[in-house]
């Protein structure tokens, strides 16, 4: 049998711990241990999981580490085959993890799986069945907002959503940079889409598997975008140039310069007229640019599918 771990990062995420910790205890699979990274919450997270340190080992870090730093914690941690990587507000069926890892063991070069998540507060709608991205490199999940009665079919997808992902230790310790799975200059949003872009290029496949069930809150992510704070809309808007730097190419880019183009005019407007604090981001990006460029170079030396091979990925 094949060892697996769970690791979830909390931060103020005492509303749905309980919840999230119920349904991990009670996985149809043997789970070899339950990883919590807590990143300095300020609210009683750390009192509710007092109840559950018999069954987790818990890190309470001193400063909020970001999704990606807490979880690259957690991976060194473990030496598991797989490791599901899961956010505080999920609950899972029971045979989630079963099915994902059976997913994998099916599939040669199989890296990741996700199955189908559902609207905690409405289950009857779709809030991912993994990832997907578009030509103007814009990522988002996959049957968002859909009935649940849709993707019924086992298939390939471009990556996983970072709420419920199984990844495997094998794909994990390939596309690790300088020990990073996620990559911490990301801090959060995007990471998941970089991981999925990267492990593509490396010849990694991900796997959606539907019989595998989890319910996601996602919470004030679904509000309009004055609900997220500033330092998250700043995030998700300059990640995804990051993740460009270090996993496109100029030759497969031109391939879609219109969308490209209308895209990039629309958002700089955008950002501009509406939203011109967004722009501060640019100080961190070309901060942060040399290390990109190196990760990049990397991330080349060791592909082993053409950038163009992946233009299947990119839809409309």
């Amino acid at each position: 049998m094949y060892t697996v771990s769970i690791h979830i990062v909390t931060y103020n995420s005492s509303e749905h711990i309980d919840d999230c910790l119920d349904a991990v205890i009670m996985q149809s699979y043997p789970i070899s241990q339950i990883i919590i990274i807590d990143n300095a919450s300020k609210d009683n997270t750390l009192e509710k999981l007092q109840k559950w340190t018999s069954k987790i080992q818990l890190v309470k870090n001193a400063k909020n580490n970001g999704f990606a730093g807490g979880h690259n914690q957690a991976i060194k941690m473990t030496d598991t085959d797989y490791c599901l990587i899961l956010n505080p507000d999920v609950v899972l069926d029971k045979d989630y993890v079963l099915k994902t890892i059976e997913a994998l063991e099916n599939t040669p070069r199989a890296g990741s799986t996700t199955g189908k998540l559902l609207f905690k507060a409405d289950p009857k709608r779709i809030d991912s069945t993994g990832l997907i991205i578009n030509k103007a490199r814009r990522a988002f999940d996959r049957g968002a907002h859909q009935l649940s009665d849709q993707y019924e079919q086992a298939e390939e997808v471009f990556g996983v959503s970072g709420a419920a992902a199984m990844y495997s230790r094998k794909m994990i310790n390939d596309i690790s940079l300088d020990g990073e799975f996620f990559d911490e200059d990301f801090f959060a949003y995007k990471e998941d889409v970089d991981v999925a872009w990267r492990a593509q290029l490396l010849g990694w496949k991900a796997l959606y598997e539907p019989s595998a069930v989890a319910f996601h809150e996602r919470g004030w992510k679904e509000g309009g975008r004055s609900s997220k704070p500033l330092f998250v809309r700043r995030l998700s808007y300059i990640n995804r140039y990051k993740m460009m730097v270090k996993n496109d190419t100029v030759s497969n880019m031109s391939k879609h310069i219109a969308p490209l183009f209308i895209y990039e005019c629309l958002s700089f407007a955008y950002a501009l007229v509406r939203e011109p604090k967004l722009l501060a981001a640019w100080a961190d990006f070309f901060r942060k640019f040399s290390d990109l460029r190196k990760k990049r170079h990397t991330i080349l030396s060791k592909q082993r599918v053409l950038p163009s091979q992946l233009n299947k990925w990119f839809e409309k």
